[in-house]
């Protein structure tokens, strides 16, 4: 797979990010994909989820990376993707830090940049994930990782799945992460959830998913890279 299968940007024009004033939340949504299937409850269970990464269909992601805004030499990463195995199996997400440099404040999975010392995939999943939120490596079941997504800051992104037992206690770094929090699997996994926004800046048009969530009186604003890797997932379940 090329590793720029979507062209740059030019190079004056910034990342979302960073534009003055830019809210993702005020994007016009596009279109809401209700006409598609969710994903059925009794596929949602580890043991269902355990089969499907034992014998995976034939399938393809729908989205393989965003518009790059950079030069700068790729990097690898990963993420894990961590599902909670409550009797209503939920995904444990992160709100990154709000004096962080990229993607400050947005929501998140547990992860990051690849160290030499990692062995693996799944290493640099679990190290990141215990070091920014203090889950134990030992209460998560890696199951297997999806096909990359490229970032438009140039990462590479490995999501490694893995079952995370319930009640694990987690530690959340404050220099990292400002808040973690679980949305069920099901609700993701169901494209009536599944917003299309299109944005056009300096005649460039840039689309993205979001997957908005009511926490209580909170909103969780599941957005870009995150909810391009979690519509991965549901072609993989639904496949």
């Amino acid at each position: 797979m090329p590793i720029d299968p979507i062209p740059p940007l030019p190079a004056d024009l910034p990342p979302l990010s960073k534009l003055p004033n830019f809210d993702p939340r005020a994007v016009p949504v596009a279109g809401i994909d209700s006409h598609l299937p969710a994903v059925a409850r009794e596929a949602l269970v580890p043991g269902a989820i355990r089969e499907r990464f034992r014998a995976a269909p034939a399938w393809e992601p729908e989205i393989w990376a965003e518009r790059r805004f950079t030069d700068r030499q790729p990097a690898l990463a990963s993420v894990l993707v961590p599902i909670v195995m409550r009797d209503e199996p939920t995904v444990l997400l992160t709100e990154r830090a709000t004096h962080l440099k990229t993607h400050s404040g947005q929501v998140a999975f547990p992860g990051g940049k690849r160290d030499e010392t990692d062995a693996d995939e799944a290493h640099t999943a679990l190290r990141e994930a215990q070091e920014e939120i203090g889950l134990d490596a030992g209460r998560v079941e890696v199951l297997g990782k999806m096909p990359t997504f490229t970032t438009g800051t140039r990462f590479i992104v490995t999501p490694v799945v893995g079952l995370v037992r319930p009640g694990a206690p987690l530690r959340l770094n404050p220099h990292e992460v400002a808040n973690a929090f679980e949305v069920p699997l099901r609700f993701l996994m169901d494209p009536a959830h599944h917003r299309r926004h299109i944005f056009e800046f300096m005649g460039v048009q840039r689309e993205w998913f979001s997957m908005p969530y009511m926490d209580g009186r909170d909103e969780r604003f599941i957005w870009g890279a995150t909810a391009a890797m979690l519509r991965n997932f549901y072609r993989f379940l639904s496949a």
